[in-house]
């Protein structure tokens, strides 16, 4: 058992130093950022000012005039921003959960996904290595999906951010604005037979709005309705993974309809070669410049950012 783990240390090495090395990081990270909070925290009770009321006093020798009596109640930046000044160690901890987790949750939340996968088919099919390179491809899938969301952000913009930013709604109630027009957004993107499934695993029953909140709701058929039209009943806890798994679901589709003219450019081709004998030579040699060739001839980026425009329902 000894010999095993040891022969197993060796052959990971370099994955067990890397791990162990980002962990490190991270812990320092987290440790530094709880100990200046609660350094910063400490400094503000032993540094605390005197009360008004005992300044007054000080001052005025005992008279006190409340109209000189003022209270500072002012928040920081970041609890205007967010709902938290990171005061505390666990506040600092969250802060900076969420964002770690952001990116990958406004990744998962929208077009993104679908697009990057069906580029990476795309280049698996053609067979052409990594060209285009992972950068080049994230950045075209980073474009396509600001060129796709762009309503949706303008109208988050416009509903949540400006009168947030004026001061006309709190915080609870801009992300509320915020989270409509990308609960919509998601809704018109999933299939009703997946959010059946993650409703059944929920337990979760969808009314008529008719009936909604009267003696007797009537449940509808998850399979015959408008899924926009009930989203107030519809939560992200299941739009979400049911959004995911529907984007996952039309982009396998896409890749599959991808592979299809390329995949007979390697039958067409491995048939010609061994019909003349040519079996030691590659047939993915051969077909890749065919396979290009194809590509260019029918305009194949723009119909294939096209297609993947128009796949989405907006």
């Amino acid at each position: 058992m000894k010999l095993l783990l040891k022969k197993a240390v060796q052959q990971n090495k370099k994955l067990f130093v890397k791990f162990f090395v980002s962990l490190g990081v991270s812990l320092a990270l987290v440790l530094g950022c709880c100990a200046m909070s609660a350094s910063v925290f400490a400094a503000g009770d032993a540094g605390e000012e005197t009360s008004p009321v005992e300044a007054a006093e000080s001052t005025a020798g005992g008279d006190i005039d409340p109209d000189d009596v003022t209270f500072n109640d002012d928040n920081s930046a970041l609890y205007d921003l967010i709902g938290m000044d990171a005061s505390e160690p666990i506040q600092v901890f969250l802060l900076i959960t969420f964002l770690s987790l952001a990116p990958s949750l406004l990744i998962m939340l929208t077009s993104f996904t679908r697009i990057i996968i069906v580029l990476s088919f795309l280049r698996n099919a053609m067979q052409t290595q990594t060209t285009p390179p992972n950068m080049i491809l994230t950045g075209i899938a980073l474009f396509l999906t600001i060129f796709i969301m762009w309503p949706v952000l303008a109208e988050i913009n416009e509903e949540a951010y400006v009168p947030y930013a004026n001061g006309e709604i709190d915080t609870v109630e801009a992300l509320d604005r915020a989270g409509r027009p990308l609960k919509d957004f998601m809704l018109k993107q999933t299939t009703n037979s997946n959010m059946r499934f993650f409703l059944e695993i929920q337990d979760i029953t969808v009314y008529s709005a008719e009936t909604l909140g009267t003696d007797n709701p009537q449940a509808v058929n998850i399979d015959e309705i408008n899924l926009q039209n009930y989203q107030d009943q519809l939560g992200f806890q299941v739009v979400v993974p049911a959004f995911i798994v529907s984007e996952l679901t039309r982009a396998f589709q896409m890749g599959f309809m991808l592979f299809i003219p390329f995949l007979i450019i390697d039958l067409v081709v491995s048939s010609t070669l061994m019909s003349m004998g040519m079996m030691m030579l590659p047939p993915a040699m051969i077909s890749l410049p065919f396979k290009i060739l194809l590509f260019v001839l029918v305009d194949g980026w723009q119909m294939l950012i096209g297609t993947l425009i128009t796949s989405f329902n907006l």
